[in-house]
């Protein structure tokens, strides 16, 4: 940036008439002016310095308007470049607009036109440096208070979700898959509001009965229920003035939704077996890795409470949809296990960084972690090599939808369905090893429906040979029958 205090501009024109008359012009408006006679000229003296605005010429001797343009944009992409054009060639201009140009003066031009054109540009130039700043800020905040890592296009539509959200007291809902990272971006969304300074409570909603909810909620009072000695202030009263929320509000029983929702809407509530009316100020966060429209249809979710909930949704993308994240994400995990374990400069090899960005990481980003704190605690140097990535990583299957040759008689489509589907369970049972949990966290299905699925189409367990050759060895274990406990450090965390 310049040293005026309203900032530095570059002319490039030819005419030197043109350009003192500016230089005057935008002299007086406080502008710090420097000139060049060429094109050429001007992108030299744009590389040496950095100005906040430049006015060039369109017609111009060798380097002409167009191409000066186009090469301060690749200088600073952020630079607002007004054209000059005569009345003539508006064409030009317009094109230069296409081109990247933020304006256009027509020559004769009025004194006043100039300034206003130039006020706006500079406007322009400072909403995007304010905008970067505001960014870069709340990214560095994420670091350091909930370690949220992305730069892929869908992470980024979260941080400006974020960045709109935090500021306001809204509602917020937040849904994705478990291990996606919901309470890291409540605490976000806390840390960056006017709220930060005051308490951030979590409640894991379905882990108590509506009774011990309710109270653990909104409190009680004295001989509200058996064993209530005393009277009782609940998570509702911690977080006044701060931020409340709610993991995994699916679970949260519909009696008990009746009275969150009297909450969100009065701004009070009642406390266990109490009449007092108790008023509060709260943000109010949920978090959800169900479908929530699902349940309003079954009947087991008010269709009120999730339109009270869903006024700002914040979706999180898997961890399979933004796999360019992952080594940004493996980085970051390197150094935080490596820390805690006194390990340091520890690498992961690039064959070994090749299976985990292949992987899809159903149990997404939480997994992830544990794969990489497991690597590092039994890594015996600074290097990690595929022999401590996890064989469930390592053998995950990558199917390809096989190629058919229709036959004259035409072809049942449910038949060849059914053979695919058959063969796509007896290898993922395969590279899972025989584990059935394991194949559904591959597949995306939910055990119960694999095991149906094995015994509808009777997958039996295939047998190894002995080492010997002599016979068939041992059976391995069947698909269809439980799994034995995973080993120490791979397993997904739900």
């Amino acid at each position: 940036m310049g040293t005026s205090r309203n900032g530095t501009i570059l002319v490039v024109d030819d005419e030197e008439i043109m350009r003192e008359i500016l230089e005057t012009l935008l002299t007086r408006e406080g502008y710090d002016v420097r000139l060049a006679s060429s094109g050429a000229e001007g992108l030299e003296m744009a590389r040496a310095l950095p100005f906040d605005a430049a006015i060039v010429d369109i017609m111009m001797p060798g380097i002409d308007g167009i191409a000066t343009l186009d090469e301060l944009k690749r200088i600073d992409e952020d630079l607002a470049v007004v054209i000059i054009t005569a009345y003539g060639s508006i064409e030009s201009a317009i094109s230069a607009m296409k081109a990247g140009a933020f304006d256009y003066i027509t020559k004769p031009f009025k004194n006043e036109e100039v300034v206003v054109v130039v006020r706006n540009a500079m406007e322009r130039r400072r909403l995007v440096h304010e905008n970067r700043n505001l960014r870069q800020n709340i990214q560095e905040r994420y670091h350091k208070f909930a370690n949220i890592i992305g730069k892929s296009p869908r992470m980024r539509q979260v941080f400006d979700l974020i960045i709109q959200a935090a500021p306001s007291r809204s509602t917020i809902l937040i849904q994705g898959e478990s291990g996606t990272g919901k309470e890291l971006v409540a605490r976000a969304i806390h840390a960056n509001s006017s709220r930060s300074e005051r308490s951030f409570v979590t409640v894991n909603s379905g882990n108590l009965p509506p009774d011990l909810l309710e109270s653990t909620l909104f409190g009680h009072v004295k001989g509200a229920f058996t064993g209530a000695v005393y009277p009782k202030k609940g998570m509702f009263d911690l977080a006044d003035k701060g931020s409340i929320f709610f993991d995994e509000i699916g679970n949260v029983p519909l009696e008990t939704q009746a009275k969150l929702l009297r909450v969100i809407q009065e701004r009070d509530f009642m406390r266990l077996g109490g009449m007092e009316t108790i008023k509060v100020d709260v943000r109010i966060i949920a978090a959800t890795n169900v479908d929530l429209r699902q349940m309003m249809e079954e009947g087991k979710f008010r269709e009120d409470l999730f339109y009270r909930l869903h006024v700002i949704s914040i979706q999180l993308p898997p961890l399979r949809d933004r796999k360019d994240d992952i080594p940004l994400l493996v980085h970051h995990f390197l150094e935080k296990y490596g820390e805690e374990n006194r390990k340091r400069d520890l690498e992961v090899m690039p064959e070994a960084l090749d299976l985990l960005t292949e992987y899809d990481w159903p149990g997404n980003v939480r997994e992830l972690e544990n794969v990489i704190e497991r690597a590092v605690v039994l890594t015996p140097g600074a290097r990690i090599g595929v022999e401590l990535i996890p064989d469930h990583v390592k053998k995950a299957p990558n199917f390809h939808m096989p190629q058919f040759v229709v036959p004259p008689e035409g072809i049942s489509f449910k038949d060849v369905i059914t053979d695919f589907e058959k063969r796509l369970i007896e290898s993922t049972l395969e590279a899972a090893g025989g584990v059935q949990k394991r194949a559904a966290e591959l597949l995306h299905i939910k055990p119960t429906t694999l095991n149906e699925m094995i015994k509808r189409y009777e997958i039996r367990p295939r047998r190894k040979r002995n080492p010997n050759g002599n016979g068939p060895a041992a059976a391995e274990p069947a698909a269809a029958q439980p799994e034995p406990p995973a080993e120490s450090g791979t397993s997904i965390i739900e």
